[in-house]
């Protein structure tokens, strides 16, 4: 993984518990380097550039205090994208209220940002995406976003790559249901997610 150049690691959080060698400090530090643009985006897209700041930091203070458990064997942002998932929704609920999407991304580009599929001039997919339930929109934007495979979304969202394959298909036909009663406000309600059994191995 390439090291890009960013702000310096959150010393802060190194302070929060027990002081550390040297060699784990500076691993930290590059984790933080490489990983840091890409959560940006991550946070940016989900509460926008006002609160990313917040998502990711608060992200770090706890990849830091659980650096034990990561595996140096496997890449880190599946790790570090579960943790924001669970940040997201618990400021969520904090607001009492579902945030909208950021209409695009704002002011200074962060490196290596994708495109966001949802800004196509007429496009009606960012309406429809926002309303779907969080974890339809979250398993969507991990594939389509973050450019996950279902390997990697299963390790996010602690599940099956097989429960993932199942949990895009059913967000997607969700998804298209919603497109279709943009365009036509008779169509049917796509149906209620909760209303259908989880599938084996789905958790």
């Amino acid at each position: 993984m390439a090291h890009l150049t960013t702000a310096a690691a959150p010393e802060h959080a190194m302070t929060t518990t027990s002081s550390p060698d040297g060699a784990e400090a500076d691993a930290f530090r590059l984790l933080f380097a490489d990983t840091y643009p890409a959560l940006v985006a991550y946070a940016r897209r989900r509460v926008g550039t006002d609160r990313a700041d917040d998502v990711v930091s608060e992200v770090f203070a706890t990849a830091w205090r659980r650096r034990a458990d990561l595996d140096p064997g496997r890449p880190p942002l599946p790790w570090l994208y579960g943790m924001a998932a669970n940040v997201v929704r618990n400021l969520r609920r904090a607001d009492g209220r579902h945030l909208r999407l950021v209409e695009r991304i704002e002011a200074e580009p962060v490196a290596d940002l994708r495109p966001d599929p949802a800004d196509r001039p007429g496009s009606d997919l960012r309406a429809a995406l926002e309303r779907l339930s969080f974890d339809d929109q979250e398993v969507l934007r991990l594939v389509a976003w973050e450019g996950l495979t279902h390997a990697e979304v299963a390790e996010v969202l602690e599940c099956s790559p097989n429960a993932v394959g199942i949990r895009v298909h059913r967000a997607r036909k969700r998804l298209e249901a919603e497109l279709d009663r943009l365009a036509d406000p008779t169509a049917p309600a796509p149906p209620d997610p909760t209303d259908s059994p989880r599938p084996r191995g789905d958790r």
